[in-house]
């Protein structure tokens, strides 16, 4: 039935939270402004580096309390930091490798979408896998709409010579479940990553999963 995976990055192939906040926390306290707990931004990432600027000032100084100068200033530190050690603090998620592995040997095809930009994207992936593993990585372009936006799920779907029907959407939050139901392909809520089951439950997961293995399990037909 399945004849591709698409992956969200942060939270689902790779758990990158403390280098995210790392990155973030440190463009904050430059611009002078109070860090923020490591694990709020579990609830702020996802929706692109513009929108997680925003998030983090609505968190520090409340809504509207800040200018667009604010924002473009803050974000060109934190671009210009995570630029310069996109893989610092990020961590493998147990069983990861392997399961790739198993998808890869019965011709799975794979490929990443984040809405994290494409340089950074395509940087941690590199260095966290082995060449090859994927198909296609894309992060965010300019010229393709963000996530939710089924958009640049179906470009990759047709870059495989894939139907959207045949193709696993796999993430860890709301967005990613919104992008692979607008794009007509079935979805995986994983556990591991930053949000609840309520929330992947909520947007009405296909399957929720709390182990990569089961990935290769939903694949081969033996979880329902």
């Amino acid at each position: 039935m399945y004849k591709a995976c698409i992956f969200d990055l942060d939270g689902t192939l790779a758990n990158t939270l403390a280098s995210i906040a790392n990155f973030a926390n440190t463009a904050m306290e430059q611009c002078g402004y109070k860090p923020i707990e490591v694990e709020k931004y579990k609830y702020l990432v996802g929706n692109g580096t513009d929108r997680l600027m925003h998030a983090m000032l609505d968190t520090a100084l409340g809504a509207q309390a800040y200018t667009e100068d604010d924002i473009l200033k803050m974000r060109r530190i934190y671009d210009d930091l995570y630029e310069s050690d996109p893989t610092r603090l990020v961590t493998n998620y147990s069983g990861m490798h392997e399961t790739l592995e198993k998808l890869k040997a019965e011709g799975i095809r794979m490929a990443v979408l984040s809405n994290k930009p494409h340089n950074c994207t395509t940087a941690i992936i590199d260095a966290l896998f082995p060449q090859g593993t994927f198909d296609l990585c894309y992060g965010q372009r300019q010229e393709v709409a963000r996530k939710p936006s089924p958009e640049g799920a179906l470009l990759i779907a047709d870059e495989l010579s894939v139907r959207p029907e045949n193709i696993l959407y796999i993430g860890d939050t709301n967005t990613d479940m919104k992008t692979g139901a607008a794009a007509g392909m079935d979805t995986v809520g994983v556990l591991w990553g930053f949000r609840t089951e309520e929330e992947l439950k909520e947007n009405n997961a296909n399957y929720i999963v709390d182990r990569p293995e089961q990935i290769y399990d939903i694949v081969a037909g033996r979880m329902r």
